[in-house]
């Protein structure tokens, strides 16, 4: 080898082309992000999906990273409607009810106001799914100017059309950054879902497959049922419970969520048709309608729907021996009681031996103590010409036994208090 070669600068090693090592962590990030998805029973789900199916605006509440976001991302994929995620906290309130525009004659044109470009965008496409997220890191100016976009869909001088959908979200105002409460006329307009993460469905979608989202099958023959049966609900609730039909809570917190008043009665009476149409879950139905109107008028229109659904007193008591009654206990318990009410409000030996036939039968099928009340009030029914049918027999030992339970319990509560045995 010559001095010259020893001397030479030696060829430098080839560097790897541009872009490779990124390249391969793009498709990397291709197979992280690579998901499919599996129908999975879901109550948020399908309750969020009736909502939205609905029309009705709705808003998510959970802690921060518990899925909102991806859940609303999924759901826009699986309906096919273009995601357009508006940010509420970081927008002036001229953002939601347009910008002034000055023409060339103000004062024969007046001045329109210009929606934003999301706003223009939503009514060329004549559909979507509107996300207005962390709603409740958004200032007061910024909520009064949602009230016109939420309620009317209108932002500026558009309309949204009827394809657009709006869903919400908002963490608690302890873990939002800069929280605040939501106004009540904001509050009002909304579906109120609580979102919750289940273990299961976290585990099944990080390792790829997400329940999958899906419009209500609305059964098209029960439609006008479905509607004759929410109307039926809510009124009859009402009209026993005339208080109920506006309730402005005391705290600024509670007034932030769900409450009762006449728009979201209606709002509730339109879930119940829907819930009703689709053949959803009493769980689905209580969700909806306790995001609506609140937890404790929510349950007492619950409670009265169960009730609409129990058998008329004087079909059972036509004919005692064929009746079918409700597997729940409280349900069990509420048709005894009415039926009692019923030979109370028009007694004669036949009701009353019918009544007697129905408790026996009640005890057949269920649990016997649930017969100890309206037997003992049917007994004080009785009238000195009629005479003890048989089937008292058979529920004598019932009765004793309870009482004597009853009296077993007491004694063994009072026993427990403090200073019993002194």
């Amino acid at each position: 080898m010559s001095v010259y070669s020893l001397l030479a600068p030696s060829a430098a090693p080839s560097a790897p082309p541009t872009g490779t090592q990124l390249d391969v962590a793009a498709d990397l990030l291709a197979l992280l992000r690579d998901s499919t998805t599996e129908p999975r029973p879901d109550t948020q789900l399908e309750a969020l999906t009736l909502t939205v199916a609905a029309d009705l605006p709705v808003l998510l509440w959970g802690e921060p990273g518990i899925g909102k976001t991806a859940a609303l991302t999924q759901l826009a994929d699986s309906l096919d409607l273009p995601l357009t995620t508006v940010i509420a906290s970081v927008h002036e309130p001229s953002d939601f009810s347009g910008l002034p525009v000055i023409g060339d004659d103000p004062a024969e044109q007046g001045v329109p106001m210009a929606p934003p470009d999301w706003a223009v965008r939503l009514v060329r496409a004549g559909r979507g799914l509107l996300f207005l997220d962390e709603l409740s890191t958004a200032p007061p100016a910024v909520q009064a100017a949602l009230l016109r976009l939420v309620l009317e869909r209108r932002v500026g001088a558009l309309r949204l059309p009827p394809g657009v959908r709006i869903v919400a979200a908002a963490n608690p105002r302890s873990s939002a950054a800069d929280g605040w409460e939501l106004s009540p006329p904001l509050a009002n307009r909304f579906v109120h879902l609580q979102w919750a993460h289940d273990q299961d469905v976290v585990v099944r979608g990080l390792g790829g497959v997400w329940p999958r989202a899906t419009l209500p099958r609305l059964d098209p023959d029960r439609l006008p049922e479905a509607v004759a049966f929410a109307r039926r609900a809510v009124c009859g609730l009402l009209a026993a419970r005339p208080e109920l039909v506006h309730r402005l809570p005391g705290g600024e917190a509670r007034r932030g969520g769900a409450w009762p008043s006449p728009r979201s009665w209606e709002t509730t009476l339109r879930l119940i048709a829907f819930a009703t149409a689709a053949g959803s879950s009493r769980d689905v139905l209580s969700l909806l309608v306790r995001g609506t109107v609140g937890d404790g008028p929510g349950l007492e229109l619950l409670a009265s729907l169960d009730r609409m659904d129990l058998p008329d007193p004087e079909d059972l008591l036509a004919d005692p021996t064929a009746a079918e009654l409700p597997e729940r206990g409280d349900l069990r318990q509420a048709v005894l009681d009415g039926v009692v009410a019923a030979v109370r409000g028009r007694p004669d030996r036949a009701r009353w031996d019918a009544a007697w036939a129905l408790l026996v039968r009640a005890v057949e099928t269920g649990a016997p103590d649930l017969v100890v009340v309206p037997a003992t009030t049917l007994a004080t029914l009785r009238r000195a010409d009629w005479d003890v049918p048989p089937s008292i027999e058979e529920l004598a030992g019932v009765v004793t036994l309870s009482r004597r339970a009853d009296r077993a319990t007491a004694r063994v509560t009072a026993a427990a208090r403090p200073g019993a045995g002194r």
